[in-house]
């Protein structure tokens, strides 16, 4: 099966350290959807080597930036929105380099936006008993908040990374702050595009947690991580109350 083509919406995979998952990522990406971008987040891992043969093999449908340094997955994803909004794409599906997100939703994904091109496509994950009990049980609190600031809008998974954005309203949100750059950009970004007046729209994508012996690599730090978080909520929480005047008479029309 031919992937499909679209000049409008592109798959666009930061990578940071992926190992050897990170060409498995991009082929069954390819498979699926043209053009896929991959932006290298400074990895020292030589990961990135490992594209070489996919290019050779996809000149037309595959890109590969490289950025010098890391920067967190926020700043590799402006990176490439910056240079897909140059080249007229209006919408960008972000999806994970680890082998976490399936590539047999991104059709379903892409087609939702291409639909509803004002929403933010958020995919819902459906876990399988390879997720940690700790992270569902710190999504129930991240997502009772992303919820409550933004009052009760239907962001089912504010941390899911798997998502298609409106390009120019996504970079438009992440120029008016300086966070949303690291473990803090798909919650933040979420929020502020709710704020901004665009409908979340969930749809239910496969999510699975690889182990060390099955390529996995995590990058997320429990104590760094969850701060960073908490603080985010914290800043959001005042944005909410400075909005509540115009976000609670749009939720009320809404009912």
């Amino acid at each position: 099966m031919m992937p499909a083509r679209s000049r409008t919406h592109l798959l666009l995979i930061p990578s940071y350290n992926t190992g050897w998952k990170l060409p498995q990522t991009v082929r069954g990406a390819l498979e699926v959807w043209s053009p896929v971008w991959v932006v290298v987040d400074g990895s020292t891992d030589g990961s990135d080597d490992s594209l070489n043969e996919l290019l050779a093999l996809y000149p037309d449908d595959l890109r590969v930036i490289r950025l010098p340094r890391n920067a967190g997955k926020g700043s590799a994803v402006f990176s490439g929105l910056s240079e897909a909004l140059k080249e007229g794409f209006t919408h960008i599906l972000t999806m994970d380099a680890d082998g976490q997100h399936a590539a047999s939703h991104v059709s379903t994904m892409m087609e939702a936006s291409i639909n509803r091109p004002d929403a933010v496509i958020i995919g819902l994950p459906q876990f399988d008993d390879s997720a940690p009990l700790i992270r569902l049980r710190g999504r129930r609190i991240a997502n009772w908040w992303a919820r409550f600031v933004t009052c009760q809008s239907d962001i089912g998974d504010c941390l899911f990374g798997f998502r298609v954005y409106p390009a120019a309203s996504l970079k438009a949100v992440m120029e008016a702050t300086a966070w949303a750059r690291r473990f803090d950009f798909d919650p933040e970004v979420a929020v502020r595009l709710v704020w901004r007046g665009h409908p979340p729209l969930n749809i239910p994508a496969p999510c699975r947690y690889y182990g060390p012996s099955e390529g996995g690599i995590s990058h997320f730090n429990y104590y760094r991580d969850n701060v960073l978080l908490t603080w985010m909520f914290a800043r959001l929480l005042l944005g909410f109350l400075f909005r509540l005047p115009v976000l609670l008479p749009r939720h009320l029309r809404t009912k």
